[in-house]
């Protein structure tokens, strides 16, 4: 299935997302389709992105959309659950990996409020699965006063994700910053234009890398 062909063609329930999405989506998203992939999708919206990712993860997908309105509760099937709460509700989030496990994928297009996406992030990353991917959209927000944003304004998520870039390399700091879970666990981090994505794994030691010599 084509992921923007979908979003193209959709007459179902609305989809709102940026048209350069799509291309990281299937980047990032394409070895879970047809696996039994755990998704919590931050911001139900009018639910057409979740029967979205049913369709594109195939049928061994769940689908856990979470909102704040509960007129969304509606939108529930065999393969999409809907839970009514706030994302920043550290208790909520709790309930939700108890009842459903450790997600895959985390896709917060929530409240884009800073204090809300930062709050989730902390609390939802450290406990997906091993090989997890962790989405970020809308960070356009990051830059306006309405969500809590601004230029390099301190506390907003761009500002985190440009300190986690130094966290990610905090190997090879020479102890002037000393690695962290954050560090052992993520493979990478791709910046978008209003998007960033967190791909987690091993991260090797850096002693265990070693530099081939040029050939002669």
């Amino acid at each position: 299935m084509n992921l923007y062909q979908y979003f193209l063609d959709n007459a179902d329930l609305p989809i709102h997302k940026n048209v350069h999405f799509f291309a990281a989506y299937e980047r990032h998203f394409r070895p879970f389709v047809d696996r039994p992939v755990m998704l919590f999708e931050i911001g139900t919206g009018a639910g057409g992105t979740a029967r979205m990712w049913k369709r594109y993860f195939g049928p061994l997908a769940i689908i856990v959309s979470i909102d704040i309105l509960p007129e969304c509760a509606t939108l529930e099937d065999e393969q999409i659950k809907i839970r009514i709460g706030n994302q920043a509700d550290t208790a909520f989030l709790a309930d939700l990996i108890s009842e459903f496990g450790p997600p895959d994928i985390v896709i917060d297009d929530g409240s884009h409020i800073m204090a809300d996406v930062t709050e989730s992030f902390r609390y939802l990353y450290p406990k997906m699965a091993h090989n997890g991917v962790y989405v970020v959209e809308a960070l356009n927000t990051a830059y306006s006063e309405d969500y809590g944003g601004g230029f390099r304004r301190p506390g907003t998520f761009i500002e985190l994700c440009k300190d986690l870039i130094d966290e990610i390399n905090a190997d090879w700091t020479d102890g002037w910053l000393p690695p962290t879970e954050f560090t052992q666990d993520t493979v990478s981090m791709h910046i978008y234009s209003a998007m960033v994505v967190f791909e987690r794994g091993r991260q090797p030691n850096k002693d265990s890398l070693k530099l081939g010599k040029p050939s002669p």
